[in-house]
């Protein structure tokens, strides 16, 4: 079986959110605050970041799909999404 595919969302520095996908939500924050190489180009000058909001998903196709849907909604909506998400349904990180 493989592994579950995650849709997440980072609270910037500047309080912009950011959406993305990964296999490893606490290698990718890593990533996004220590690394120059791998981070996303934007999240490098707007660290630190925060996850605030995962979705897990069960492929890679359903998670690309879901972060183009969450890269289209609205601040309002996205703020809206974080502010109701419960972490307690997730696997621990």
């Amino acid at each position: 079986m493989s592994s579950p595919w995650y849709v997440y969302l980072l609270r910037c520095a500047d309080n912009s959110l950011y959406a993305g996908i990964t296999t490893d939500p606490k290698r990718r924050l890593s990533e996004h605050n220590t690394s120059n190489k791998l981070a996303a180009k934007y999240t490098r000058v707007r660290r630190p970041v925060a996850l605030v909001y995962l979705e897990q998903l069960t492929t890679r196709s359903d998670a690309s799909s879901r972060e183009y849907q969450l890269k289209r909604l609205t601040k309002q909506a996205k703020e809206r999404l974080v502010k109701n998400f419960d972490p307690n349904g997730l696997p621990r990180l």
